[in-house]
Order: C-alpha cells, then sequence, then structure tokens
C-alpha cells in the first residue's frame, strides 16, 4: 500500500497534511499519536470514507477509482465503534462481511457461509452463532467485529483503536489474535493504537503523527524514545525495556 501526499482538510482546518508513507505486504504498521493527531483521520481516507488530495494505493490500483464492491474486497476497516444491531445474531452479522462477495441476486451461497463458520469457529465463536448481539461481552463483541471484517478476505485490515474497550489482559488476547491472523493469512495491518507500549510489543513499524504531519517513522525503538513522546504528547514518560526485551512506556507524574 503506497501513501503519496495525501492531504485531508475539515472545513479550513488541516486533519492530515501532505503524508507519504509505503506499507509492505503483510506488514503490520501503527499509527500512535496524541488526540486529533490525524491517527483516524488516515484509516478513513485509505478506505474512501473520507475526501482527501493526493493518492493511495492499494494492491496496485488507487483508492479513488475503485468501485465500492472491488474496494471492499481489498480493504477491511474495524472502526472504534462499530454499529452492531443489538437483535441480530453472531452468524448473521459475520455474514454481512460477506457482502463484496455476493451477486447480484443478494444471496449468500455454501463458499460465503463457509468461510464465515471458519471463522467463527477460529475466534471461538461458533457456539454463540444463534446468540443475539445484545448479549455478548465486550470481549466477544471485539472478536465478532474481528470475524466480520475477515469475512471480507481483504488482504489490508484497517483497525482504529481495536482495545480501546478491553481490560488490559483481553488488550493482549485481541493482539495477539490479529498478528497470529496476520501471519497466518498474510494480512497487512494497519491499526491507530492509544496504547503506545502495546503498539511498539506488536507493530512493525510506527508511524507518529502530531497535528496531521508524520512527525517520526520507523521500528518501534526508534520512535519511542523519551525525547520524542515528551515532545509530542505533552507528558513525561519513561521508555525501559522488560525483562524480555519489550519496550515499555510509563507516563510520569508532573511533579
Amino acid at each position: 500500500m503506497k501513501v503519496e501526499g495525501v492531504t485531508v482538510h475539515y472545513d479550513a482546518v488541516p486533519a492530515l497534511a501532505d503524508l507519504t508513507e509505503e506499507i509492505e505486504a503483510g506488514e503490520w504498521v501503527g499509527l500512535i499519536g496524541p488526540n486529533g493527531a490525524g491517527k483516524t483521520t488516515m484509516l478513513r481516507a485509505v478506505d474512501r470514507l473520507i475526501a482527501h488530495a493526493g493518492e493511495i494505493r492499494v494492491d496496485g490500483v488507487s483508492v479513488s477509482a475503485l468501485a465500492p464492491k472491488r474496494l471492499a474486497r481489498l480493504v477491511a476497516y474495524v472502526p472504534q465503534q462499530p454499529e452492531l444491531p443489538p437483535d441480530m445474531s453472531v452468524g448473521q452479522y459475520v455474514l454481512l462481511g460477506r457482502t463484496p462477495h455476493i451477486g447480484y441476486f443478494g444471496f449468500e451461497t455454501a463458499e460465503d457461509r463457509r468461510v464465515c463458520g471458519e471463522l467463527l469457529d477460529s475466534l471461538d465463536l461458533a457456539a454463540m452463532a444463534e446468540r443475539r448481539l445484545a448479549t455478548l461481552s465486550g470481549g466477544e463483541l471485539q472478536r465478532l467485529v474481528l470475524a466480520r471484517a475477515l469475512a471480507q478476505q481483504a488482504p489490508v485490515l484497517l483497525l482504529d483503536e481495536p482495545t480501546s474497550a478491553l481490560d488490559l489482559g483481553r488488550r493482549v488476547e485481541a493482539l495477539e489474535l490479529v498478528d497470529d491472523l496476520r501471519r497466518q493469512r498474510g494480512l497487512t495491518v494497519l491499526s491507530a493504537l492509544h496504547d503506545l507500549t502495546l503498539a511498539g510489543q506488536f507493530a512493525d513499524r510506527l508511524i507518529l503523527l502530531d497535528q496531521g504531519r508524520a512527525v517520526a517513522a520507523g521500528k518501534p525503538d526508534e520512535v519511542l524514545t523519551e525525547e520524542t513522546l515528551t515532545r509530542h504528547f505533552g507528558a513525561r514518560v519513561r521508555v525501559m525495556r522488560s525483562d524480555a526485551g519489550d519496550l515499555v512506556v510509563v507516563p510520569q507524574r508532573a511533579r
């Protein structure tokens, strides 16, 4: 995926300014930055949910030139607050992910049901296929939303704060699941992550956005430095290594 000179304005205010990046196939790139930095805007631009200047190319094709169904076969987007119809069943919700593959007559095929069944199995959701969404826990809903996105069988997966509603244990579990599926399916993942420690542990590369501009990019240990984070987040932090060698970002009190 290539992003070349992408700029987005909300009225006269720039949300993204001349962003240029290239993301390799199979890579996990994390978008980090303070609130309002442009992380969600970047994801929405890739999925053509907002107008943008510049060019975004997926599989060598500009997203602006793609019909909606073709785009949905290339890019799957998991928003921070997905719509979850409370009376819909788990199985019905995952089948929605097959919409880009369903023909003009609007009927799912045996292949569509097979794809969704395998996803329900792999995400430990098969036993609750008939349950209504209103009865699911936060962790179950997180897996369900991911299952719907994966049902699109798109090579690019966009995740907007995928762990924001989860407790610490569930956060790690969810990101481990994404990483396993990425490796199994050869997915390219672009995610906005609020938790800097988890971003450093899971992403291959990080892009730090501030006021719509990429102010740092590289491997986690190149971006997650005390000086860089203090400058752009406006808070004192310490960056340490755990016994396992993982980066840990710890906020510091002002006094």
